[in-house]
């Protein structure tokens, strides 16, 4: 998404902010609350012509959506840390609600219906009435979580800025995957960070980093780089269809898809625009969807891909979410705050929706 330039400003801006939350330790458990927000002002993102937050807006950056089992839609931010609609009330928590404080990078919910978010500051977890946030002890793991995913045997996978760790039962475990030999790497941040953990339907771990994928089969780590066919080592984004196919987010290749046998790099073939690429999601119908920083969202329909942008009214040239709820309604939150979509046209959610 993006030229490189606009994405990693905005990750320094973002580090540089959200480096300034406190470092708490132990396990902190509080009661939930609701908190009011001033009102929204618009401001430029220094270098491009992006709104960093768009008048009315719930707020400045959205990174992830999700609806729980009970229907509730949660929105994860970088700033106002998370929001949630219960159909009713939308409301706000912080880290005085035990959040782990900051940017907000994963929202996922486990069998038991607890709600997992992955922050800045911890791994926290919301059963339906409070919020427990569990911060280790410095040096045992890295507490700044980019991605989180639960795998069949219900073990809770965390990809962070320093490497992989696994919880489970209450346990934290680091988990070293070794690192491929790449050509003129390009880390991110971070020389160890996992941006993107994918279990497929034959139980094999995928991990995303900034040396292309690595994939753990229960015994054995391989890789797959530039040089076995991929676009870009620097991976943003994993998924896996319902046809078994896993698709890929790169920072500086746009995006590809393995089927199993092969690397398709429709981006570097010219069928896309746009060399960043993320949020990745697969709609009710099959549908891919995923953004291109500076060409607005795509979606793929087996046979052709719909570009979605400027003329359908998305003010924001960086989405980093796309999400559709059970009602059949979608929502694309990224730069500039939150957006519906009718299916033509996009509009800006404020306090008062649309919903």
């Amino acid at each position: 998404m993006r030229h490189f330039s606009f994405q990693l400003s905005a990750i320094i801006f973002l580090a540089l902010l959200i480096f300034s939350c406190d470092t708490r330790q132990n396990e902190v458990v509080s009661q939930k609350s609701t908190q009011n927000l001033e009102s929204s002002q618009s401001l430029q993102v220094p270098g491009t012509d992006a709104l960093f937050i768009i008048d009315g807006q719930l707020c400045q950056h959205v990174r992830d959506i999700y609806q729980d089992r009970q229907g509730s839609l949660w929105f994860g931010t970088n700033v106002y840390d998370l929001m949630r609609y219960n159909g009713d009330t939308l409301e706000y928590f912080s880290e005085k609600d035990g959040l782990g404080g900051g940017r907000i990078t994963e929202i996922i919910e486990d069998n038991d219906g607890n709600v997992w978010f992955g922050t800045f500051g911890g791994l926290t977890k919301y059963d339906g009435e409070t919020f427990t946030n569990y911060i280790v002890q410095e040096g045992q793991i890295n507490n700044d979580i980019w991605c989180l995913t639960i795998d069949s045997k219900g073990i809770l996978w965390i990809g962070t800025s320093e490497g992989v760790i696994q919880f489970y039962l209450g346990k934290f475990t680091p988990f070293p995957i070794p690192k491929a030999e790449v050509k003129n790497p390009k880390p991110i941040l971070s020389y160890n960070r996992i941006t993107s953990i994918l279990e497929d339907n034959t139980g094999v771990l995928w991990f995303g980093t900034d040396y292309g994928i690595c994939k753990y089969d229960g015994k054995t780590f391989t890789h797959i780089t530039k040089a076995d066919g991929l676009s870009d080592n620097n991976i943003s984004d994993l998924m896996e269809d319902s046809r078994g196919n896993i698709w890929i987010g790169t920072m500086f290749g746009g995006i590809s898809r393995y089927d199993g046998e092969s690397i398709t790099n429709f981006t570097e073939n010219g069928t896309i625009r746009g060399i960043e690429v993320g949020g990745l999601f697969e709609d009710k119908r099959g549908n891919i969807w995923f953004a291109a920083e500076n060409y607005g969202v795509y979606k793929y329909d087996g046979k052709a891909f719909t570009n979605f942008y400027k003329n359908a009214g998305l003010k924001t040239n960086s989405i980093l979410s796309i999400y559709e709820d059970n009602e059949g309604r979608f929502w694309f939150g990224g730069w500039g705050g939150l957006f519906r979509f009718d299916g033509k046209s996009f509009f800006d959610v404020t306090r008062d929706g649309p919903w």
